[in-house]
């Protein structure tokens, strides 16, 4: 009998090769981490200026003389000076002006986030056939622009006496922002656990009983945030005030920094500071609003 024994030489099987141990042949993760991450710094850079940029040169312009800003509008300022805020100031009247917006601003906000909470409590908690078709109709209504109903809105306040009038603007903008709240306020709803309801239920609470010392006060994060986003709407709208109010005692910061556009020509320091005077109070409204806004974006993402 003969054997055969097997040599390590005899062994034909194919080897694969190794990978090349020599730095230089490819990129390693942390160079392309940390290349990934200048150009994400980069990118982020530049989104910065686009959007500070035109501020920064609203300001300067705002604070400039009329002769400097002829001499060279995009050039660097060499006189300031604060006459064009007192001028704007005056000529707008942003004292009434203001406060006739954060008259309109102020019910319309509390109309909205009271009716809307009411309709979102039972939308969410039914769930028959007709809350949902009752639902689906809020959310068409959140896609009407204004330009579409503003004409029979007009009809409709003029045959209501309410044009020329607080109220007749309060109802129009409640009705324009109460499908967004609903939307707002159904979404969040729909996290709350039930538990706390049925609860409720077994210690003799109603249904109303039930909304205002449980449901309500968990609605605090997204009501910031619905506040903070019609405020912005609310305050920026040009239309609806320019249509329904005719008594320049009565007219918006808006409306009024809007007088100052001439189809022919535009006088940045005059038209700068009286824009610059119409958004501070809604950047005052942002700062003080803006960790609520970012709770109420996330809260509804986590059922509890």
């Amino acid at each position: 009998m003969t054997s055969h024994t097997l040599s390590p030489e005899a062994d034909t099987r194919p080897t694969t090769p190794r990978p090349s141990s020599d730095p230089a042949a490819a990129p390693t993760r942390s160079t392309l981490r940390r290349a990934t991450k200048s150009l994400g710094t980069v990118l982020l850079c530049l989104g910065v200026l686009v959007f500070v940029l035109p501020f920064v040169f609203t300001v300067l312009t705002s604070l400039r003389t009329a002769a400097d800003v002829a001499r060279s509008p995009l050039g660097i300022p060499h006189t300031f000076t604060l006459k064009n805020f007192s001028d704007a100031f005056s000529q707008i009247h942003y004292g009434r002006s203001a406060l006739n917006t954060l008259l309109i601003t102020g019910l319309s906000c509390l109309s909205i986030t009271v009716l809307g909470s009411l309709a979102s409590y039972p939308l969410a908690r039914i769930t028959q056939g007709w809350s949902t078709w009752v639902y689906r109709l809020f959310i068409v209504g959140t896609s009407v622009p204004v330009f579409v109903v503003v004409a029979p809105l007009y009809l409709l306040m003029r045959d209501l006496n309410l044009l020329d009038n607080y109220a007749g603007v309060v109802f129009v903008y409640t009705a324009m922002f109460l499908p967004v709240a609903v939307f707002f306020y159904t979404s969040f709803i729909r996290s709350i656990p039930t538990d706390l309801e049925e609860a409720a239920a077994l210690d003799g609470c109603g249904a109303l009983r039930t909304f205002f010392t449980i449901i309500l006060p968990l609605l605090r994060p997204i009501t910031s945030t619905l506040l903070t986003f019609v405020s912005l709407q609310v305050w920026n709208d040009l239309i609806v005030p320019l249509v329904f109010l005719q008594d320049p005692d009565k007219r918006t910061v808006m409306v009024n920094a809007y007088s100052f556009i001439d189809p022919h020509t535009v006088q940045p320091t005059t038209l700068f500071p009286a824009a610059l005077l119409g958004v501070l109070p809604l950047f005052l409204i942002f700062v003080f609003l803006q960790r609520h806004v970012v709770a109420g974006m996330s809260a509804g993402a986590v059922k509890s």
